[in-house]
């Protein structure tokens, strides 16, 4: 299980940018969005392999949004 914090996430429709983009990455089986609007949500991965922070960073920001630091 993969965490990352997510900034810029306000309702639902951005935590389902956010799944859409991150379930398409090879090897995840299942994400969760624990929505902190206007703060740093957490962004729970569960994967059969380990992921790569940079290849979740780049679908997060294809939904239009970062992972905070």
């Amino acid at each position: 299980m993969n965490r990352f914090g997510v900034s810029g996430m306000t309702c639902g429709h951005c935590v389902a940018a956010v799944t859409e983009e991150v379930s398409a990455l090879p090897g995840v089986e299942s994400v969760r969005v624990d929505l902190v609007a206007g703060g740093t949500s957490t962004l729970t991965i569960t994967s059969a392999s380990p992921l790569d922070r940079a290849a979740v960073a780049a679908a997060v920001d294809e939904a239009g949004y970062e992972l905070a630091d």
